[in-house]
């Protein structure tokens, strides 16, 4: 372990220094990689109230001498640089000596520590930037920092911080990445004394990946890797089975420190829609090892974005990099698909006595219906009209239909007199059931089908917590889940709206719903948002539909409140009145 030192006035004046102490997990953040410099193999953090009641980080490193224990505190005092010239070949996290320094003025701290060479370690307890005490204490090699009533003597700060959640989501989020960026090191996150993820240091990223992320992410990434004589990228992209929504899932390590750069995220995205044009994110993670002298990192207080003497070189290292490992990847299984696409394009619709269309009897086979289905018909699950009011005569929006056909199994024709009707048969069941479902949880009469096989989904720390903030809102919703072990739950019954949606699909599109809206919006807009996501089990196109379906989906659509636009504004229906189309074929003028 290096010797700490303070750094002269000519260096610490021309150190991008700023205020570290933004909110618990800036603390967390800067103790953590305090312990990560000190070549520790364990590192456990615990929280108590969101980090603002309480932080306590301990490893296994190699401590703080004792002569250093109070230096340490001290405005400038870091074991990492010597002067300015260092800044230029940093390969530690942290180097300005601030992080102690800027947490000790704004809250009660303590610290154990102990190096190899001594029997016995330091104690030191400050207060608000003032020590008050420093005593010889028996502990274990490593050290052990406790930050406890943070904000206490900055009443305007606290106020700013969120709710306990939110501010462990924080948390959570930054130790995500660190571990990850460090596989080699065991890492255990405790919030409220329960273990809300670990992993093992045994050096491998896709242990961590599936601890952190689950199974699934481990199942569904690619692995990508790329070498230039001043740079190396590698890391590994998902498919389109775990895209997102939003951006969270995305982490870039250059040196092993985590930054946020729009050039290289623009680099992988870019690379991934050449190939996979969905509209959502690309999970990734990404390391990029370059020389450091070929990099600023002194450039943002938090450490947080960094500059690349030649970004135009790093954009084109990381787009080949990703887009060289898909194509790789797509021509693998490029004869697969394409087998996959003739029999789709061949295949026989079945209809089954549950309702629900199945490729073929393989598929059918596989389905595990959520209800007894038999007692209910496809007209029945699908276009009932049991919640119209029967003590009011419903007022039709449009008029009776004469059904002509089905075009390009997508569009419904009609006719009534002198009018040519085209409905687009998808757009109109979504606001149909659209509109049941927000009627029905407004007048809380959402009914709710049991799954024989309750889905069991584990979740990572944000989504979690994202959940048990908006558990009266799934229970308002129709779902009945229940807690069943760590970051995970168990789904027991869904709306029946629903049909048979992917039931983890939904849930995770909920969440990321919930998500994107943020905490300021109210819970009418957020009923509105996920019954759009819920709309999704609404027919599709290129399905076929039979005259007595046709029939009741257009009966059904005439007496809803607003008929013509779907939950997202497109039209639903289109008229064409018998003069227009006599004036297209100049039959008039």
């Amino acid at each position: 372990m290096n010797r700490i030192n303070i750094l002269d006035t000519s260096t610490s004046n021309k150190i991008a220094a700023g205020e570290v102490v933004e909110r618990p997990f800036s603390v967390v953040k800067e103790l953590v990689e305090n312990s990560v410099d000190s070549n520790a193999s364990n590192i456990t953090v615990e929280i108590f109230e969101g980090g603002e009641k309480l932080i306590k980080v301990t490893d296994n490193g190699e401590g703080i001498y004792p002569e250093d224990m109070e230096k340490a505190f001290f405005p400038h005092a870091t074991s990492k640089i010597n002067n300015i010239y260092d800044i230029f070949k940093i390969d530690t996290m942290g180097f300005r000596g601030e992080a102690l320094a800027s947490i000790a003025s704004v809250s009660k701290v303590s610290m154990k520590s102990r190096t190899m060479e001594f029997d016995f370690g330091r104690d030191i307890s400050i207060n608000a930037g003032k020590i008050e005490y420093i005593k010889d204490a028996g502990t274990n090699v490593g050290t052990i920092v406790e930050v406890s009533d943070i904000f206490f003597n900055v009443p305007a700060r606290k106020k700013f911080l969120k709710s306990v959640n939110r501010e462990f989501a924080y948390i959570s989020d930054i130790l995500t990445r660190i571990a990850i960026a460090n596989p080699e090191i065991s890492f255990k996150l405790i919030n409220n004394n329960k273990v809300t993820f670990s992993t093992y240091g045994t050096g491998d990223v896709t242990d961590v990946i599936r601890s952190i992320y689950g199974k699934s992410a481990c199942e569904n990434v690619i692995k990508f890797e790329e070498h230039t004589d001043i740079a190396s990228v590698y890391g590994f992209i998902g498919n389109a089975e775990i895209a997102k929504g939003n951006r969270n899932h995305q982490s870039i390590f250059v040196n092993r420190r985590y930054i946020k750069n729009k050039v290289i995220a623009a680099a992988v995205e870019n690379a991934f829609k050449s190939f996979i044009t969905i509209n959502k994110y690309p999970f990734y993670i990404l390391f990029i090892n370059i020389y450091p002298e070929f990099i600023d990192v002194n450039v943002h207080p938090t450490k947080s974005e960094i500059k690349f003497n030649d970004e135009r070189e790093i954009y084109k290292l990381v787009f080949n990099s990703v887009h060289s490992a898909l194509r790789k990847s797509l021509n693998n299984s490029f004869n697969i698909e394409i087998e996959n696409d003739i029999k789709s394009d061949n295949k026989a619709t079945l209809i089954s006595e549950s309702g629900f269309k199945f490729d073929n009897k393989t598929e059918r086979e596989k389905v595990q219906l959520p209800i007894d289905f038999k007692q209910e018909n496809l007209l029945m699950e699908n276009f009932n009209t049991k919640y119209a009011n029967e003590s009011t005569e419903p007022i039709p929006k449009i008029p009776d239909l004469r059904i002509i056909g089905q075009f390009n199994k997508t569009y419904i024709i009609g006719e009534n007199k002198e009018e040519l009707y085209l409905i687009d048969q998808h757009a109109a069941h979504e606001k149909i059931l659209f509109e049941k479902y927000i009627n029905s949880i407004k007048n809380n009469e959402v009914a709710a089908q049991v799954l024989i096989t309750p889905a069991v989904l584990e979740l990572n720390n944000e989504d979690y917590i994202l959940y048990e903030e908006n558990s009266s809102l799934f229970k308002t919703l129709g779902f009945n889940i229940e807690g069943f072990g760590q970051n995970t739950i168990c789904i027991r019954e869904v709306p029946l709206i629903l049909g048979k949606p992917d039931i983890k699909e939904f849930f995770i599109k909920v969440i990321e719903n919930i998500r994107d809206m943020g905490s300021g919006d109210t819970i009418d807009i957020k009923y509105n948002s996920i019954a759009r996501t819920a709309c999704r089990a609404a027919v599709k196109a290129n399905d076929v539909l039979s005259d007595m379906e046709m029939k009741a989906l257009i009966n059904e659509l005439k007496f809803i409140e607003d008929p013509f636009t779907c939950p997202h504004g497109r039209p639903t229906i289109i008229k064409i009145g018998l003069n227009e189309l006599e004036k297209r074929f100049k039959r008039i003028q």
